[in-house]
């Protein structure tokens, strides 16, 4: 099966659709052009249409709602989970420091207090 992303106006994801790869086929060939129109047809020519892939093959990983699609990298990336944690070069979100690896113990991020707390 394969899967397309609807994006808004602001590439923000609004929802993700399975597609039969049938939809998608062109002399036996997989098409993304065919499963974006497959979508437009079944839900509106106005939708804008972006295909992701759940084992996460291209577009860097499988959209959800509320990802970004960023259309210079081509590639879905996640929501910041906290306002002060930032994209690192890989487009990954990362904390102001490193998460304690600690073996048996388990950490949470306290935003408030910026800092990593066991629990």
């Amino acid at each position: 099966m394969a899967h397309f992303a609807q994006i808004n106006e602001d590439n923000i994801v609004q929802q993700v659709i399975v597609v039969d790869n049938e939809k998608l086929k062109d002399n036996g060939l997989e098409v993304e052009a065919k499963g974006i129109a497959f979508c437009k047809n079944l839900l509106g020519e106005d939708k804008t249409w972006v295909q992701t892939s759940f084992n996460s093959k291209f577009r860097k990983q499988f959209a959800g709602k509320g990802f970004y699609y960023d259309a210079k990298k081509d590639k879905f990336i996640s929501p910041q989970p906290y306002p002060s944690w930032s994209l690192d070069e890989n487009d990954d979100w990362q904390a102001p420091s490193p998460h304690p690896k600690v073996e048996g113990k388990f950490y949470t991020w306290d935003e408030e207090n910026k800092q990593w707390v066991q629990r």
